[in-house]
């Protein structure tokens, strides 16, 4: 398989949606030949003026493009595009390759995988890391997991939307490492949550708490830059928090399935579903100011669930018990 280069590959890309158009928009200045589709089709449109051509049906895509690549919402919204009779396995050509760029199931990576292989095309679960300033500045992560050969091919594409990229091994290895990247993601805001929370009830000023803890070793690089947007108040949606609410629901759907118990998981999960119903297009470092909240509030049941917040990770920690058990 030669390399993937602008030169010899034409792409076709499903999903032109928050990353999507960013990781998109980046491969046409790199050069390559793009076609674009999205279901709404106002949002292809927009990458014309980039040189994309649009794609009036994902059958038309599918069979003209060398490489097809999607970032699509969830597992129905992948699934829907590719195994639907009108859908990308119904359309491709032998010989051409998949980069299903979703986070999804690593069931559902594994499920499409297999798909492939009996349509005679390569196949790779890439799943990205990585918010909306990342995919425009062409610094993401990429967990791939699949067909190696593919993954070796394709490097020219990746460096074009990612920093660094990382095979993890066969189908499905990819999105499981995403899966646990997120779970640290989530979890670990929840934690800086409480400990903004703490450190303000014990007399710190929020400003100088927030300035030191930047320069502390125990922020990962993926928080740092929540420090500055939360002291300036800014929470508007780099990493939407539906969307890290879907992340952990399939952490503890995959967890459950494998019988790993995930106390902390589902006790962060429960603060983000709590923020999230207070029904704004926030970013998922919002719950901050839910843990403000409730610590500004005291013993005040937490809004939506019923729970006084000291005994929130230990209902969780049951809950969670039971789902294991098969409860």
């Amino acid at each position: 398989m030669n390399s993937l280069t602008k030169e010899n590959t034409r792409l076709g890309f499903i999903g032109i949606g928050n990353m999507g158009s960013r990781m998109a928009n980046r491969l046409l200045d790199h050069g390559y030949q793009l076609m674009a589709y999205n279901r709404s089709r106002e949002a292809a449109e927009a990458m014309v003026r980039y040189g994309a051509t649009i794609a009036d049906s994902i059958a038309e895509l599918a069979s003209e493009a060398d490489v097809i690549l999607s970032s699509l919402t969830n597992d129905d919204a992948v699934k829907s595009v590719y195994t639907d009779p009108r859908g990308v396995f119904a359309h491709l050509r032998r010989g051409s390759a998949i980069i299903e760029m979703s986070t999804v199931l690593p069931a559902t990576s594994r499920e499409l995988s297999e798909l492939s292989r009996q349509a005679g095309v390569k196949f790779l679960d890439s799943p990205v890391s990585g918010s909306t300033p990342a995919a425009e500045e062409g610094t993401l992560t990429l967990f791939c997991g699949g067909d190696e050969e593919l993954f070796q091919v394709a490097q020219p594409i990746f460096s074009s939307i990612a920093s660094q990229y990382f095979y993890l091994g066969g189908s499905g290895s990819g999105t499981a490492m995403k899966l646990v990247a997120n779970t640290l993601l989530g979890v670990g805001m929840q934690a800086i949550a409480e400990s903004l929370a703490l450190g303000q009830k014990e007399g710190l000023d929020r400003h100088r708490l927030l300035e030191v803890l930047s320069h502390t070793a125990v922020i990962a690089p993926a928080h740092l830059g929540k420090l500055p947007r939360a002291d300036a108040g800014d929470y508007s949606a780099q990493f939407p928090i539906r969307l890290m609410n879907k992340d952990f629901g399939l952490v503890l759907e995959t967890a459950a399935a494998a019988k790993v118990p995930m106390p902390a998981t589902v006790a962060a999960f429960q603060m983000n579903v709590a923020e999230f119903n207070e029904g704004k297009e926030e970013d998922f470092s919002a719950v901050i100011t839910l843990m403000e909240r409730l610590a500004e509030a005291g013993n005040v049941k937490c809004q939506g669930l019923g729970l006084a917040p000291g005994t929130l990770a230990l209902r969780a920690s049951v809950i969670h018990a039971k789902i294991i058990e098969g409860g």
